[in-house]
């Protein structure tokens, strides 16, 4: 989990199925080592992680991505920078079908849409 210790949540505001918050990075952490040295990014797999556990918290059960039908990366976001994250969700038979963004302002910086669901093990 990244949560409070890559990033915190502040001025978070929740709905039945929507969450938004700002996004706080942990400017110190070693993933900025070496994504990249000199010119750290915050890594587009932790912010697609960052929609995951927001949405863990909100249905309070575990999930994994099962599918994404649109992911954009637009912008760099670098670790001084504090995001709002969007999250809608539907639930049907325990996947979430999820609508989620970056924002700054008016300028979105990456998007997603998928569905999430229980932890699926193979074995």
């Amino acid at each position: 989990m990244l949560i409070n210790d890559f990033y915190t949540c502040h001025d978070i505001i929740q709905q039945d199925t929507e969450l938004s918050c700002r996004i706080v990075f942990n400017t110190e952490h070693a993933i900025f080592n070496g994504h990249f040295p000199g010119q750290p990014v915050v890594p587009g797999v932790c912010m697609m992680e960052i929609v995951k556990e927001l949405l863990q918290k909100q249905v309070s059960r575990p999930l994994m991505l099962h599918s994404t039908r649109n992911v954009k990366f637009l912008q760099f976001v670098t670790p001084d920078m504090q995001p709002v994250v969007h999250i809608n969700w539907k639930e049907n038979d325990a996947v979430y079908t999820v609508s989620a963004f970056f924002s700054f302002g008016d300028v979105v910086s990456f998007k997603l849409d998928g569905s999430y669901g229980p932890i699926v093990t193979v074995q």
